[in-house]
């Protein structure tokens, strides 16, 4: 099938598997390369062959499909989509997931399983589309075009002029502007528990499906000393709080006199992403300059590499967060071999 998306399928329901693989191998980029009843089977089946993309439900036997996950992302990191109706907006198992690195979560009803996923056809095949992507390969037939979908691969252009150079006063206030994607969830927890409650204004984008991210801040509200919450157009950035960016919107860092505020949008996905980290990292280079401080951490692809070189261009202090520490080491080595990151860190560096 030439260079089609090759996915695995994980769920120990026949009539998900055949549904499933039905609804992914209607279309003609995607190929369904295995199916297992189970995380054991599909570890034997990938010690011969690799996937591009695994579908996997949570809850089966021998192994859960968190645990199955965890070790995917250790050992050899593969876009995870997780498919399942254990995975209700907010859950423990749906925050955990993305902990873990799952690219996309697709919700299951508990009833009506088969009806929904061939109903859900056209977002499923995109989910592992994106999933795809996420790990910077094209995986695709040279004998069809592009899907609309994922191409063109869009910049910041479209949501914000670059910085034109004009000088920005520095003032006693910094801001601290963060981009993170896969296996951020976790790098995040580690990185604003080390904050104290008098700490610099944050801004933050974790790639994560929309929904999910209020679930998220008030998680990390509750672990730490700074205040946390899922950011609103307008909100104030101050010191004390971090704010995330909400899934499938931008956000973007404003400045008002000395009052830094973001401004929450629509917009099209900018490097395949909404919210795309670049997008808020040209703001903070256009807005902040040398007043911000950047950091760039675990995530596959390369959103964020071109706005960490403009906050650099601009006078802001960059941080990537090195590879022994990431899930996947992707987003801070393009930002790395761009020119743009002034220190490698770890988490939990001084």
């Amino acid at each position: 099938m030439g260079a089609s998306i090759k996915v695995m399928i994980v769920d120990d329901s026949a009539v998900v598997r055949q549904t499933l693989k039905e609804v992914l191998e209607s279309d003609p980029d995607i190929e369904v390369m295995a199916v297992a009843s189970d995380p054991i089977f599909a570890m034997k089946r990938m010690e011969s062959e690799k996937p591009d993309v695994i579908v996997t439900d949570v809850e089966m036997p021998r192994m859960d499909g968190l645990t199955f996950l965890k070790g995917v992302m250790a050992k050899d990191p593969i876009p995870v989509v997780v498919c399942s109706s254990k995975t209700e907006e907010g859950s423990d198992n749906a925050i955990r997931a993305l902990e873990y690195g799952a690219v996309e979560i697709i919700q299951k009803p508990k009833l009506g399983t088969k009806q929904f996923l061939e109903e859900s056809k056209m977002r499923i095949c995109d989910a592992v589309k994106a999933a795809q992507m996420s790990r910077g390969r094209t995986g695709r037939s040279k004998s069809r075009p592009p899907t609309p979908e994922v191409a063109p691969k869009l910049t910041a252009d479209v949501m914000l002029p670059k910085p034109d150079g004009a000088a920005i006063v520095e003032t006693t206030e910094k801001v601290v502007i963060v981009g993170a994607s896969t296996g951020g969830t976790e790098a995040l927890r580690e990185f604003l528990e080390a904050f104290p409650e008098d700490a610099p204004g944050i801004v933050i984008v974790q790639h994560m499906p929309e929904h999910f991210t209020e679930a998220f801040a008030k998680r990390l509200d509750g672990l730490c000393r700074i205040n946390v919450k899922e950011a609103a157009d307008n909100d104030t950035v101050i010191r004390g709080r971090a704010l995330i960016a909400p899934g499938n919107k931008h956000t973007l860092l404003k400045r008002s006199g000395a009052r830094y505020y973001v401004e929450v949008k629509d917009g099209p996905l900018v490097c395949r992403h909404r919210p795309s980290v670049d997008v808020l990292f040209r703001s903070a280079a256009r807005y902040a300059g040398k007043n911000a401080i950047g950091v760039i951490m675990t995530g596959m692809g390369d959103d964020g590499s071109r706005g960490m070189k403009e906050m650099h261009d601009s006078g802001a202090y960059t941080i990537a967060q090195d590879e022994a520490s990431c899930v996947v080491f992707g987003m801070p080595n393009e930002a790395i071999k761009l020119g743009g990151v002034d220190s490698v860190l770890g988490l939990g560096a001084n």
